[in-house]
């Protein structure tokens, strides 16, 4: 029998950290023994244009090398993204999205009309600028994803970016991104 294997889409604009954050997510899978792909969909992209990144994990290997087409979790980095992409493109009814907005789920499943799904939203923007001093959403958009999920605990993903991140940062930078993630963890807002 086939494990299951968790895909994820991330929509995004370059520059935002999204290609970080599916990577760095990959990374944390090891410390849960898991198996693990993170790529990004690469194109003539410059900064602030429309990306798209991937993830799949899963306790056994994985044989599938290709584009994630049919997530279960949708990951938008970039609100202004929903006017211009269709997030729900291949994602099941049961699906997940996760949206950076200082909004209620509700009031962006009203505003663009998404049918099922469970929606969830932190404002990632608030918090990465308030606890980094500048907009970076991707740690603060990863911390809420991991609580959604479950993937990983506050602790364990704390620790992960403590050891990770104080190998290329600076205190100052590494306090700031366990900030953001412990705060988009706890104000995460689901329907």
């Amino acid at each position: 029998m086939e494990a299951k294997v968790t895909e994820i889409r991330w929509h995004a604009r370059g520059g935002q950290g999204a290609v970080t954050a599916a990577k760095t997510l990959a990374e944390m899978s090891l410390t849960k023994d898991m198996f693990f792909q993170a790529f990004p969909e690469y194109g003539p992209e410059r900064m602030g244009a429309p990306i798209q990144c991937f993830n799949r994990l899963s306790e056994k290997p994985i044989s599938t090398y290709c584009g994630v087409t049919e997530p279960e979790i949708v990951v938008v980095v970039d609100p202004t993204l929903l006017e211009v992409v269709n997030i729900t493109v291949g994602l099941a009814k049961d699906g997940v999205i996760i949206v950076n907005s200082e909004k209620e789920p509700v009031k962006i499943r009203e505003a663009f009309n998404i049918q099922g799904r469970e929606i969830y939203t932190v404002d990632a923007t608030t918090i990465s600028i308030e606890s980094l001093g500048r907009f970076m959403p991707n740690i603060p958009i990863l911390g809420a994803l991991l609580k959604v999920t479950g993937l990983l605990s506050l602790k364990e993903a704390s620790e992960y970016l403590k050891k990770s991140f104080g190998k290329k940062f600076s205190e100052k930078v590494v306090e700031g991104n366990l900030k953001a993630l412990k705060r988009a963890f706890e104000e995460v807002k689901s329907e």
